[in-house]
C-alpha cells in the first residue's frame, strides 16, 4: 500500500495492490488512478505485431484503382505523397507523409522494443526512453483521419469513375482499430515497474507510475 495524490483534486489517499483487470477511483472526484490489464505484455505485443504488418501492407499494396475512360490507375500511400510533392503541395505532402507513414511506423517500432524488452526483466533503462517517444508519436499516427479524407474523397469521385478499393485501403481500416486497441490493452505501469533503477535493480512490484505512465 502507498499513498498517492489524485491527478484532477490532489486527494492524498492510501493505493493497495490492484489485482489484474481491475481499476481504483479517487474517493473524492472518481478518476481513475491505477488500472492493472489482465495481459499487459502478451496481448499489447500480439496486436503491435499485427500491426506492424498491417501498416506494412498499407504502405507496399494498393489503396485505390480507379477506372475512366478504358484508363486505369493505381495507387498507394506514399505514391499519393509524391504525387502531391510533384504538384506543387510540398508542405501538404510531407504532412501526410509524417502522420499517415512515418509517426504509426515509429510508434508501433518503439512498442515493438519495450515490449519486447521488458518480458524478462530487468529492462535496461533507455527503454524508458523508448516508452516516453511512444506516448510522443501515438497523438500524431492519424491512420483514422486518413481513412475518413479517403472516403470522402471516393464519395465524391464517384460519379466520374470507377473506384476499386485495394488491399491498401482493408490494411488501413485494420490500422484504425488495432492503434486503439494496442494504447487500451498497453500498462505503462507494469512497463516501467519492470525497468531498472540506476544501481541496476529492479523497482518492487507496483513501483510504476498508478496512472499507467511514469512516476514524475
Amino acid at each position: 500500500m502507498k499513498t498517492i495524490a489524485c491527478p484532477d483534486c490532489d486527494l492524498l489517499q492510501h493505493l493497495p495492490d490492484v489485482p489484474p483487470g481491475s481499476k481504483a477511483r479517487c474517493a473524492r472526484c472518481g478518476r481513475v488512478v491505477a488500472r492493472r490489464t489482465s495481459d499487459p505484455i502478451d496481448r499489447p505485443l500480439a496486436l503491435t505485431i499485427t500491426a506492424l504488418f498491417a501498416l506494412i501492407v498499407a504502405n507496399t499494396a494498393s489503396l485505390m484503382g480507379l477506372s475512366v475512360a478504358g484508363r486505369h490507375a493505381r495507387t498507394t500511400i506514399i505514391g499519393g505523397c509524391y504525387e502531391m510533392w510533384l504538384q506543387g503541395q510540398e508542405l501538404t505532402a510531407v504532412i501526410v507523409a509524417f502522420c499517415a507513414v512515418v509517426a504509426p511506423a515509429g510508434y508501433i517500432l518503439f512498442m515493438l522494443t519495450v515490449l519486447l524488452a521488458v518480458r524478462r526483466p530487468p529492462a535496461p533503462q533507455w527503454i524508458g526512453r523508448m516508452v516516453r517517444w511512444a506516448e510522443s508519436m501515438e497523438p500524431w499516427s492519424m491512420t483514422e483521419v486518413m481513412l475518413l479524407g479517403i472516403l470522402v474523397a471516393l464519395i465524391k469521385i464517384a460519379e466520374l469513375a470507377t473506384v476499386q478499393a485495394g488491399i491498401g485501403m482493408y490494411a488501413v481500416g485494420a490500422l484504425v482499430l488495432l492503434f486503439p486497441a494496442i494504447m487500451v490493452s498497453f500498462d505503462a505501469g507494469e512497463v516501467w515497474a519492470r525497468i531498472a533503477w540506476v544501481d541496476g535493480t529492479v523497482p518492487p512490484s507496483g513501483e510504476g507510475s498508478p496512472s499507467g505512465g511514469p512516476t514524475r
